[in-house]
């Protein structure tokens, strides 16, 4: 495993402290010391914990954006349905691993309320999504195993089940969010030979 850096290790830290006892009960004092470095030590990588707040939102963004999970060329006309489910599951599966992920999204989406720059960066989130299901969606139809027709609903309704499926996990809601992405996948996804 590779050894992380004192600056990853502050963001991995900011991150845990941050989704346990919320932005305002935070302190640089209780990251540095969880850390095991000085408070000046800590303020040379971070000016203060706003900025602290947005590099992390930042990263988080970066690490839930689209291509983190689709890669379009690795989609073929053999697997494209299958992949597309399994990328899914993937998406599903890492926020239910995370515990911390729901409650940090939470804070920031209540900052968004407050500050349009979080509010902005969600929405650029989210419509990548929508981008990269109808590009992903294009390339289905240009090797033949899908139709070409209504791509970008198809790829706004993908986007709106997985995001639908992301807040129902961070509410704790009891669903079978596998088997609704894979349903949804096979609804989405006809084959062409299938008409």
């Amino acid at each position: 495993m590779k050894p992380t850096s004192t600056y990853e290790d502050i963001l991995n830290t900011g991150y845990r402290l941050f989704a346990e006892h919320g932005f305002e009960k935070t302190s640089m004092t209780m990251i540095a010391k969880e850390v095991k470095i000085s408070k000046p030590a800590l303020y040379y990588h971070f000016v203060s914990k706003e900025a602290m707040i947005d590099v992390l939102f930042d990263e988080i963004c970066k690490s839930i954006g689209f291509t983190s999970f689709f890669h379009i060329p690795n989609y073929t006309a053999t697997n494209f349905k299958e992949r597309l489910i399994s990328d899914g599951l993937n998406i599903i599966a890492q926020q239910k691993e995370d515990e911390n992920y729901s409650r940090i999204m939470h804070q920031y989406q209540a900052l968004g309320f407050r500050n349009m720059k979080y509010s902005q960066k969600l929405i650029e989130v989210l419509d990548g999504f929508t981008s990269g299901f109808a590009g992903l969606l294009q390339h289905g139809a240009a090797i033949g195993v899908i139709h070409d027709t209504d791509v970008l609903v198809k790829a706004q309704l993908l986007n709106m089940i997985i995001s639908s499926i992301d807040n129902f996990i961070s509410y704790g809601i009891d669903c079978n969010y596998e088997d609704i992405w894979t349903k949804a996948v096979h609804t989405i996804v006809m084959r062409v030979e299938a008409t």
